[in-house]
């Protein structure tokens, strides 16, 4: 989470500002209302999370309790870039509608507060609750500033604070710092869980290039078990935003864990990335015999992503921060900076001797499709043609199909046009936003076509699934095997989608389907 460095009312959500003020009893700020936002301006998500005003980064302590999602956030409320960090905070009871709560964690004298994981402590191993009521705990990382300006290297350690209120207010530890640090110049943001066979809690914490695996019995005393990651995958740039989680193959009885690192820069395209590993974890270490480089999403725009704790079904739902370090504090919005992707369910499958991680919407988001004018069709392609449609910059355009030789085009009457282009010759799926909108704002955004290696699709039919929101595009191909999520700014909105057939025979899309996407504001 290192930086490099008409009015519409919002019917169902009550939105505040938070001063900087706070309750001598705990953390929670004194509320103050805020001016409504919008949510009209230029470029705003209309189906994805983003804050009411102000810059937003990584997504921290996505935890699932009493029926509500919560998803705290990397938050600066004085500017639209990057500042001194605090816990924004939003709760859902469906993952697509949000509801924006008060400021969570403020700074204090142990530093900002940057990235780290919350969970239920429902045995009330930390004593600040009961088991009546057990407490949320969040795990943050301090980053003293002071420190960090003086030239010192152990200005990162690691916080606690709970809540017993399901997330209303928060109260500090007050033994913080609960892990020092011994000269580590990035060590941050912990994403902790129990792990039911060795009955403790673990922490999966990054240290500059690498993993450190640390345990403990009640979250306020830790010790340090077991390092991953030294000369293992993707080491362009520091690791950060951890996560270790257990999933079954699917179609089988098969157990493996999946490792999230995030890397800056030394992304696929580019900047920011997130890499994952699959392996074991015994408790103490986690191994892995993976040689490949492999990625989340090969798209510039999704980083820091982590999943929730303690989800209904035990379903692994990653969220990730829909921009790039690259470019994110000069994208070209004005009261507001910075989305998240859609809520996504991880799956693990076995491609011949490989496992790969798929992500893929939630299944809530069908609730939001629009069915009234929806196109839904068998078009042949023989060469080129147009599909106008009035809401293609808020629209989901799903079909099948068994070629791999077309381009998608997004255009409006600008001649301004996103490109997706299928290249069978190459086994590379392209993304490019050259021409898309507004890319000059910095020469990092469109200097380069994206590519995606798509040499495992499968030979036979497979879906085409691209979500479009005012100022991103998400591509899922086969149901999440490939992905890529991107942000574009159009001068207006996109209203014509071409489509091309490079193949020899005639491209079939078997039940195609362009649909609005409802808004959740």
């Amino acid at each position: 989470m290192i930086p490099f460095r008409k009015i519409v009312p919002l019917f169902f959500i009550p939105l505040f500002i938070v001063s900087c003020k706070q309750n001598k009893k705990s953390d929670t700020p004194l509320k103050q209302e805020m001016p409504v936002a919008t949510y009209e301006e230029p470029y705003r998500p209309q189906f994805h999370f983003s804050p009411p005003k102000y810059w937003m980064n990584d997504p921290n302590g996505l935890v699932y309790h009493q029926g509500v999602y919560h998803l705290f956030y990397q938050y600066y409320p004085e500017d639209i870039e990057w500042g001194p960090m605090h816990w924004g905070h939003a709760t859902s009871k469906d993952l697509l509608k949000w509801e924006h709560r008060p400021i969570a964690l403020f700074p204090d004298e142990h530093g900002y507060i940057f990235s780290g994981s919350a969970v239920v402590d429902s045995a009330n191993t930390t004593g600040f609750g009961t088991e009546a009521n057990p407490p949320l705990v969040a795990i943050f990382t301090y980053h003293d500033p002071e420190g960090e300006k003086d030239g010192k290297k152990d200005f990162q350690t690691q916080g606690i604070a709970y809540s017993l209120d399901n997330g209303d207010s928060w109260t500090k530890y007050q033994g913080n710092p609960v892990i020092g640090n011994d000269g580590i110049k990035d060590f941050r943001d912990p994403k902790v869980f129990w792990d039911d066979r060795s009955e403790k809690w673990v922490m999966a914490l990054v240290a500059g290039d690498h993993l450190q695996l640390w345990g403990s019995q009640d979250l306020k005393s830790w010790h340090k078990m077991s390092e991953f990651g030294r000369g293992k995958g993707a080491h362009g740039g520091v690791w950060e935003c951890p996560d270790l989680f257990k999933l079954k193959v699917a179609g089988t009885e098969e157990e493996k864990w999946v490792l999230l690192i995030s890397i800056n820069p030394g992304g696929p395209n580019g900047g920011s990335g997130t890499q994952y590993f699959v392996g074991d974890f015994d408790g103490e270490r986690f191994t892995s015999d993976q040689t490949e480089r492999k990625w989340i999403d090969l798209g510039t725009d999704n980083y820091a992503g982590v999943t929730y704790n303690n989800a209904p079904n035990d379903e692994r739902i990653f969220i990730g921060w829909m921009s790039n370090w690259a470019y994110a504090q000069d994208t070209p919005t004005d009261t507001w900076r910075s989305a998240m992707t859609l809520p996504r369910t991880l799956s693990l499958q076995k491609m011949g001797a490989e496992y790969t991680l798929f992500n893929y919407p939630v299944s809530q988001l069908s609730e939001l499709v629009e069915t009234g004018d929806a196109q839904d069709k068998v078009l042949e392609v023989a060469t080129k043609d147009t599909i106008p449609f009035d809401h293609l910059n808020q629209a989901q355009i799903a079909f099948k199909t068994t070629s791999k030789d077309y381009v998608l085009s997004f255009k409006n009457t600008m001649g301004e046009e996103l490109v997706l282009t299928m290249a069978n010759t190459q086994q590379l799926f392209l993304l490019d936003r050259v021409v898309s909108g507004k890319t000059d704002f910095k020469e990092a955004f469109a200097n380069t076509i994206q590519q995606m290696p798509v040499d495992q699709l499968p030979e036979g039919e497979y879906e085409v699934r691209v979500l479009v929101d005012r100022s991103s595009v998400e591509v899922f191909l086969n149901k999440g095997q490939y992905v890529m999520t991107a942000q574009v700014f159009p001068s207006e909105h996109y209203n014509l989608l071409a489509v091309e057939n490079t193949g020899a025979s005639p491209l079939e899309m078997k039940a195609l389907k362009i649909n609005k996407i409802k808004g959740i504001w």
